[in-house]
């Protein structure tokens, strides 16, 4: 069984908290007939603070697409690369032992992607798979979890390396001012992720099933209008809604596992804002609680798109030990509208020697 191990999230330096969100949105938008209603469901998100690639100023700037997909580009490959170091030391790896890298984004564009330049800068084989996901949103984080898995069982043995590289402050629109998008401002930050799903060995999530669903006839409700000034982010009001739909598709995936979702030890489900979360324990019927880990994740980054999952894992793996076996959800939601979901249970790695070596990596 495939193990996805301690995930590694980093965010930016520039902080833009609550209250400096509240306060552009009356200064920029003073005339929108609208604006009491946006920032009463901006202060609803429960977002305290977000994290920027740049300082709020400059970007508030639209110096256009070229520039900004330039700065995508080059934060990317300064930020990056950190975060993949620690998810290998998390994984007691190196990028040697990496044999498929997986890399998701929805904030900028790469052709080579991302993938090749971290294979040609940070040691890893010239034999190593790319697989790059760029169009599936805040799904993203989730569904390359369950292709890492997918990957380690159609070869035995391998490992993924799975990076999420968001920075959606660079897809601020200053002339789109329409509820939708007023409230993406005041919600969605930008951070990296990377972890690693081990073949054999290590400490985490054991994957043992995955599946997806797409609910039909919704593929415009989340969705990009790409235009010469860049991205466009379109949100329909109908889309907090969708969590009564997926519900039980979450919970018969689980079902067919065997295990009832309602009493499950874990639940990381994507952060994308305070109703779905607490829509999703509603149907589910489980307590507030059980989503505390994606909830800190919204709180304090913002909705960070595909890195929500990894950053949400992460919380997991730093709170108090889990108990062997213990069994969870992961789920992500995004365009389509889609779901990508996987369950599994906590394992520890027993291979370890009492002497402090670790075993060789299995490539």
């Amino acid at each position: 069984m495939a193990t996805l191990c301690r995930p590694e999230v980093a965010v930016p330096e520039y902080i833009v908290t609550k209250e400096d969100t509240l306060k552009l949105a009356e200064r920029l938008h003073a005339g929108n007939p609208q604006l009491k209603l946006v920032l009463r469901l901006i202060t609803s998100t429960g977002v305290q603070k977000r994290h920027i690639v740049q300082p709020l100023e400059q970007t508030l700037e639209h110096p256009g697409f070229e520039i900004r997909n330039k700065v995508f580009e080059r934060e990317a490959k300064r930020r990056v690369p950190p975060v993949v170091r620690r998810a290998l030391a998390n994984a007691e790896l190196t990028a040697q032992d990496i044999d498929a890298i997986i890399f998701v984004s929805c904030t900028g564009f790469m052709m080579p992607s991302m993938t090749a330049y971290l294979v040609n800068t940070m040691g890893f084989r010239h034999d190593t798979r790319q697989i790059p996901m760029a169009q599936l949103g805040c799904a993203a984080g989730a569904a390359a979890i369950s292709r890492a898995h997918d990957f380690c069982a159609a070869h035995p043995g391998a490992n993924v390396l799975i990076v999420a590289c968001e920075f959606c402050s660079l897809c601020y629109q200053p002339t789109d001012d329409d509820v939708g998008s007023l409230l993406s401002d005041g919600l969605f930050g930008d951070a990296v992720g990377a972890a690693v799903v081990r073949g054999s060995g290590g400490t985490g999530v054991r994957l043992e099933r995955n599946a997806a669903y797409l609910i039909p006839d919704t593929e415009e409700w989340i969705s990009y209008a790409v235009r010469s000034t860049g991205f466009h982010f379109q949100l329909d009001k109908r889309v907090p809604g969708t969590m009564k739909p997926l519900a039980p598709v979450l919970r018969e995936l689980v079902a067919r596992h065997g295990w009832n979702v309602g009493s499950l030890d874990f639940y990381i489900i994507h952060a994308g804002g305070p109703r779905i979360l607490n829509d999703l324990c509603r149907y589910l019927e489980v307590p507030p609680e059980s989503f505390r880990y994606s909830r800190a994740t919204l709180t304090e980054y913002g909705n960070i798109a595909s890195a929500v999952v990894l950053d949400s894992l992460g919380r997991m793996f730093a709170d108090k030990p889990m108990l062997e076996g213990a069994k969870g959800v992961i789920a992500g939601f995004g365009p389509g509208i889609t779901a990508e979901m996987a369950v599994g249970s906590w394992v520890t790695d027993r291979s370890q020697r009492k002497d402090g070596a670790r075993p060789t990596a299995v490539a």
